[in-house]
């Protein structure tokens, strides 16, 4: 459950400290969770999942479950689409790479696109 914190940390770019003076936690909360020796109460966790913007759930095992649209997803239109979302949170590389294509020029992403898909092609295994 505390890694998937840290991950949060790390995408946010904030510090646990930052976390602990914005929902009102204590410092020796977060470093007991790390070390396993405790674990935030539901309002303690919400406030936290509050901060980063995503479920209890997804705080506690990193994925979030819950049903509401007709694909089955919460968020997403699609599984694929949720797929892709997950992968591109878990994989600092793949980020780094879509936040660069946001920022291209339509010219430079089709041609760093048409590089990939040659590099896939023979490549096929990376």
């Amino acid at each position: 459950m505390y890694d998937v914190f840290e991950k949060l940390l790390e995408y946010k770019g904030v510090t646990a400290y930052q976390v602990c003076r914005a929902t009102g936690l204590t410092t020796a909360s977060i470093s007991n969770w790390k070390a396993g020796r405790y674990t935030p109460k539901t309002d303690k966790m919400q406030k936290i999942a509050d901060f980063f913007g995503v479920s209890i759930e997804y705080l506690m095992t990193g994925r979030d479950t819950e049903k509401t649209s007709d694909s089955g997803n919460k968020y997403y239109f699609s599984d694929e689409t949720a797929e892709l979302a997950q992968e591109l949170f878990d994989n600092k590389d793949m980020r780094i790479l879509f936040d660069a294509a946001r920022d291209s020029k339509p010219e430079d992403l089709k041609l760093a696109a048409e590089m990939l898909s040659r590099f896939k092609e023979t490549n096929p295994n990376g």
